[in-house]
């Protein structure tokens, strides 16, 4: 199948496996004496796994890890939680971060008149 077959094939736009194969996520694929890329049903079955991964957020070299532990069918499953746990833990740091962010702006917007006055603790806050 052609790029687009493929893109609506594996739920990954065109332009995503372009990057994908840049960055060395999915091996190069075999071309047509025209040039065009020729993709298999493996090569789509590893797209739907790179936009899983993407969803979950993990971060591109953690998908290359994962993809070469998923095709390695002698891994040891504790390598493959160790990733993922790393990743939870890292969710955690920046879920701590949007919440301490988030319960700032509602403190500041709580004390905010929001009136025709030129006093305002957002701006007050951000110009410290």
């Amino acid at each position: 199948m052609n790029i687009g077959e493929a893109a609506k094939a594996s739920g990954v736009t065109a332009k995503m496996i372009r990057y994908y194969e840049s960055v060395g996520l999915l091996n190069p694929v075999g071309r047509t004496s025209s040039g065009y890329r020729v993709y298999g049903a493996q090569e789509v079955h590893a797209l739907r796994f790179v936009r899983q991964a993407r969803r979950l957020g993990f971060l591109v070299e953690d998908i290359r890890k994962l993809l070469a532990l998923w095709q390695d069918r002698s891994r040891a499953s504790a390598e493959v939680k160790a990733i993922a746990t790393e990743h939870v833990a890292e969710l955690d740091r920046r879920i701590d971060e949007l919440t301490s962010m988030r319960d700032t702006l509602v403190h500041l917007a709580n004390h905010c008149h929001g009136d025709e006055r030129p006093d305002c603790p957002i701006l007050d806050q951000l110009a410290e």
